[in-house]
């Protein structure tokens, strides 16, 4: 109980100092992300149990990652993420889960997501900002990749990249479990 309390203390201030940062009121933040000013006043506050979605929707209209919401501080040179170390931040129905591994630093970070889709288990994507790009690389399974409405077949050993300025949605496949690896690059961020 004290990681989730600590974890959502850490939320709560880099959402308000990426909010103060960017000059956005809660109201303004709120309008343009489609999430209640009294839901972000809770997550300021470190109150409440933000779900995948809103926090997708807020780094995209802070300009950026879900990790940079949801990490600490980087001082050491060399990071070691082990996979279970990192709670998923999305689960099925049918037990599909998405994992936030990391987030590399710098002007234009990247995203590193560890997924698991059973078949025929969906999640929908809302469109990103402009310049966000996805790249899924399926190591076991398949899956199929919804662009725009249009589907794309992605077996173990294929990758596929697309802009994600638009609706999409990632499905499991098949008999057997699908799994892959996410990237999601970022658009250069301020100075």
């Amino acid at each position: 109980m004290a990681e989730t309390e600590a974890a959502l203390r850490t939320l709560a201030h880099n959402v308000r100092t990426a909010r103060t940062r960017a000059g956005l009121s809660l109201d303004e933040l709120g309008r343009r992300a489609k999430v209640s000013k009294g839901a972000l006043v809770g997550l300021e506050k470190a109150q409440g149990n933000p779900n995948f979605a809103t926090l997708v929707r807020l780094a995209d209209t802070l300009g950026v990652s879900v990790s940079a919401l949801m990490e600490g501080s980087h001082e050491q040179r060399v990071r070691v993420v082990s996979a279970d170390a990192v709670v998923p931040l999305w689960k099925g129905e049918r037990g599909s889960e998405a994992r936030l591994m990391l987030t590399t630093t710098g002007p234009a970070p990247t995203e590193v997501w560890r997924w698991t889709l059973e078949p025929g288990e969906e999640y929908p994507s809302h469109p990103h900002q402009a310049g966000v790009m996805e790249t899924v690389s399926v190591t076991a399974g398949e899956m199929v990749l919804v662009v725009d409405g249009t589907e794309y077949p992605v077996a173990a050993g294929q990758t596929a990249t697309f802009d994600a300025d638009t609706t999409h949605a990632y499905r499991g496949a098949g008999t057997q479990t699908c799994y892959l690896i996410m990237t999601v690059h970022l658009p250069p961020g301020p100075a």
